[in-house]
């Protein structure tokens, strides 16, 4: 049965609902145990070579339409109504795959899904600027009701915002959102960057904490941060549950949201990251309430929240 809270998710990655026995179907050569153990890993670069693994097996535009039907119909169930989802089409073009057949594939899948999908187009940092300007043109090529945003995604300490800049403005400049990943398992700067760069939400950023000025600061702008907490956690961004900033932040007047990132990897549901946040980080009832309003108020695209 779906749940009964109408939610938003504004931090999935639709590589990252690629669960195991999809993976399976599509790719019937691979052993499932073989599966089991790639998706397992111990840190934060094990969970990127996981995430490899299972998108370099995504080749066509009616595979990554199957993995978008799944993903939609299991979020429909848990009370997802609106969702933004992070398409990697960075790793298409990296990977010489026609990107915009992809791209359209995926936005006629999300307008059939059984609930409202937006697409956010992400560039991998590190792959540098040349890269992130070709995922940005085709975003904007793209530009209208389905797709809302561009992001950049990948290791933090890949290309500097100087010299991604020219993507962001081009983006800006054809009507896109600016939504990167920033401060997951950097530091406070890479987040004042996201900043600078005009970022209108940020992926993660929960190294600003290390910061009591840049607190200050996306309190005042009240500008997003997209909290995946279980993400975190397993990926060891934080040492431990109880350390995990979200309350602190939201206590400070950062505005932020729950997200499963890579629900897939994760073993989450949007239910279980607000079930985590009330009985792990001491959230009350009233501030769920607030952050769930929060992925509508600050979606770039969204139903109402009730």
């Amino acid at each position: 049965m779906a749940s009964l809270i109408r939610y938003a998710e504004l931090h999935v990655h639709l590589e990252g609902m690629l669960d195991q026995e999809t993976l399976c179907e599509i790719a019937p050569e691979l052993d499932g145990m073989e599966v089991k153990r790639k998706y397992a890993f111990s840190d934060f670069p094990g969970f990127l070579e996981s995430f490899k693994f299972a998108a370099l097996h995504l080749h066509t535009p009616e595979q990554y339409r199957l993995l978008a039907r799944r993903a939609f119909a299991r979020m429909a169930k848990q009370g997802i109504v609106y969702a933004e989802v992070i398409h990697s089409a960075g790793i298409c073009l990296w990977r010489k795959q026609d990107a915009r057949a992809i791209a359209e594939a995926l936005i006629e899948e999300g307008r059939q899904a059984p609930l409202q999908v937006r697409w956010v187009l992400d560039a991998v940092r590190q792959f540098g600027g040349a890269h992130a300007m070709e995922v940005a043109r085709l975003a904007a090529d793209l530009c209208g009701e389905d797709v809302v945003a561009f992001g950049v995604g990948g290791d933090e300490r890949g290309a500097a915002a100087a010299e991604i800049c020219t993507a962001f403005r081009f983006a800006e400049e054809a009507g896109l959102k600016l939504a990167p990943h920033a401060g997951e398992t950097s530091n406070a700067q890479n987040v004042w960057d996201a900043l600078e760069l005009g970022a209108h939400r940020i992926g993660h950023g929960i190294r600003a904490i290390e910061d009591p000025q840049l607190v200050r600061e996306l309190a005042a702008r009240q500008v997003p941060l997209e909290i995946s907490i279980s993400s975190n956690v397993l990926t060891g961004a934080v040492a431990t549950l109880a350390a995990h900033p979200a309350k602190q932040l939201f206590d400070a007047g950062v505005p932020i949201t729950l997200n499963t990132d890579d629900p897939a990897f994760f073993g989450t549901t949007i239910e279980r990251e607000f079930a985590i946040a009330k009985e792990g980080l001491g959230f009350t009832d009233a501030d769920l309430e607030v952050v769930r309003e929060n992925a509508f108020r600050f979606a770039f695209s969204a139903p109402s929240a009730t």
